[in-house]
């Protein structure tokens, strides 16, 4: 394999980089304080994040991991359309990578863009083991720049994955820090009346829930390259430069809401996918999410690169300076936000007496918005459109408190945005609709798909060659990052041949999304929420292709059998 200089690459980009040309991944254990507090995880080279990898588009690879942990690992190349035994899921693509053996990965790299890789295995994947990768195209890029910075967000607790799991399966709100206060009840008592708010904590008592339920994990410290707040990892730039931000979520658990004061994001862009170019100020990135921006600095001074969690219990913080040691100014943490009657469907929660709730009161009669029965072509609907003026954001609930505002009152990036740059893909109808209802017990910390966790569940299967609509129904009160392994999702947003192609795709409380997918790709493959939690406790199902140029689908017993053991045994056996 021909061998590649990449120091001088990566070395600007601040990260130590791999070996070149046939490349050797360690993965052991690491001790790391980044929270006052030394904490054992996972590392690959010794380094969290791992290193960046770059490959050019169509290269052919060879990746050689070796194992020197105690415990089971795995690689998985988040976004990578290639054959599905090469995937890196233990048990469904492969037997996963023994203590002290070395598998060897051999594939040809995907597409430009700006991808990453974590473990599969276990929770490996909260406690350090994620890293960055670069494609780089063969051709020119669609945009300018003249230097680039991979960003990667993560969140990283004190307590292992592993005991963070079992205290939410023993108390779901073990880690909600952020309670409704009594001040709150008094403001809400003098804007909406005594016996509004009354009713509103009654209700919410009721449901066993809490408006504050955004993220069921908080106490973090939150990362920017490895890196705490404190620590203020640097990009540098020369004032007029185009910088090209390549933002990576590897977050367990964490949404962010990201900006940049002072500076303008081009979101050119996502999941490593070109978009037509959307101007903005902020943008949320969920968990597994990419997001490519450039930004064009003027000024000989720092600029702060904000990334707020959703929940608003905390921060990641970097600083884009002309210099090494420069800072700017750390805009305060916003108010928490609340989840709304209209981020609750009720057909879902258990035990709850319907009869004496007032739903007009409430709100319901907005309803929630279902996007898979909308021809937006014929209703004359220009989403990017409506996303620039005063409409609320389409992709979220009327009346949700999850909804997004920029922080400084421009523009939020909203889904409906994102046009594809080229179409990969022909336009056509879908050839058939697969319905997901997305669904849980927080009570219980049970999540499922369809009302059964993977373990009751039978696989998907799907037949190659056809186009199949997957309509994913959100009845919980959490938002869902779902991502399918080895296909393309072509989300509907409402612009036919232009709808973008995502890995990710985020469903909101109470919403309906569709994304169509070209089977084009035999084999078996994963198909989850990448909250790793929600993952671990069963939202999660196995996809087999059947059929193709090559018989790939096949399923190996041995595989089925691994596949079984590994997930009965998801959270034993992941802290080494």
């Amino acid at each position: 394999m021909k061998l590649r200089i990449l120091t001088t690459l990566c070395l600007l980009l601040g990260i130590t980089p791999a070996v070149a040309g046939t490349y050797d991944l360690e993965v052991g254990p690491i001790s790391l304080d980044v929270s006052g507090q030394s904490v054992d995880g996972f590392a690959i080279n010794g380094q969290v994040p791992a290193p960046l990898l770059r490959f050019k588009e169509g290269e052919d690879l060879t990746i050689n991991v070796t194992n020197t942990l105690k415990v089971d690992t795995s690689i998985h190349w988040h976004g990578f359309v290639l054959p599905f035994d090469q995937d890196g899921v233990p048990g469904m693509s492969f037997p996963g990578i023994k203590p002290g053996e070395t598998f060897t990965y051999r594939f040809k790299a995907p597409k430009a863009g700006t991808y990453w890789y974590h473990s599969h295995s276990g929770l490996q994947e909260g406690a350090g083991m994620y890293g960055p990768i670069i494609i780089e195209p063969e051709g020119r890029e669609p945009f300018r720049y003249d230097r680039d910075h991979v960003v990667v967000l993560s969140d990283w607790h004190e307590d292992s994955p592993m005991q963070v799991f079992r205290n939410l399966k023993r108390s779901p709100d073990y880690y909600n820090g952020i309670q409704r206060t009594v001040g709150e009840f008094f403001r809400d008592a003098e804007q909406d009346g005594l016996d509004a708010t009354i009713s509103d904590r009654l209700d919410w008592g009721e449901m066993r829930m809490m408006p504050s339920d955004i993220s069921d994990v908080q106490g973090y410290t939150y990362l920017m390259n490895g890196q705490n707040a404190d620590q203020n990892w640097t990009g540098l730039f020369a004032p007029g430069e185009r910088i090209r931000l390549r933002f990576i979520n590897a977050s367990a658990m964490t949404f962010f809401d990201v900006r940049i004061p002072g500076l303008k994001m081009t979101v050119v862009q996502a999941d490593a996918n070109n978009v037509r170019p959307v101007p903005v100020d902020e943008f949320r990135i969920a968990v597994a999410e990419t997001y490519d921006v450039i930004v064009r600095p003027r000024e000989d001074k720092a600029f702060t690169i904000f990334a707020e969690t959703m929940a608003r219990d905390g921060f990641a913080r970097g600083t884009l300076a002309p210099r090494e040691g420069m800072s700017g100014e750390v805009p305060d943490l916003r108010d928490p936000p609340r989840l709304t009657m209209a981020d609750m469907d009720h057909g879902s929660m258990e035990g709850m007496d319907h009869s004496k709730m007032d739903h007009a009161a409430m709100g319901h009669g907005m309803g929630s918005m279902d996007h898979s029965k909308m021809d937006h072509a014929a209703m004359g609907h220009d989403m990017g459109a409506m996303m620039s003026g005063e409409d609320d954001d389409p992709f979220y609930a009327p009346g949700s408190g999850l909804e997004p505002d920029a922080a400084n009152g421009g523009k939020f990036l909203s889904l409906a945005d994102l046009r594809a740059q080229e179409p990969l893909y022909d336009e056509r109808p879908y050839d058939r609709e697969i319905r997901l209802r997305l669904t849980g017990n927080m009570e219980r910390y049970m999540w499922s798909i369809n009302g059964k966790k993977l373990s009751e569940a039978e696989p998907l299967r799907l037949q190659y060659g056809e186009r199949v609509r997957f309509t994913f129904i959100n009845e919980t009160m959490m938002a869902h990052p779902m991502h399918l392994h080895g296909m393309w999702k072509i989300v509907d947003v409402g612009a036919g041949k232009w709808n973008p192609l995502k890995h990710v795709l985020t469903v909101p409380p109470n919403v309906t999304i569709s994304a169509d997918v070209e089977v084009d790709a035999p084999g078996q493959w994963a198909f989850h929420c990448h909250l790793m939690y929600h993952m671990a406790a069963g939202m999660f199902r196995k996809v087999i292709v059947e059929g193709g140029p090559e018989d790939t689908a096949m399923i190996d017993p041995e595989l089925e059998k691994l596949w079984g053991m590994a997930n009965a045994d998801a959270v034993s056996g992941a802290h080494h």
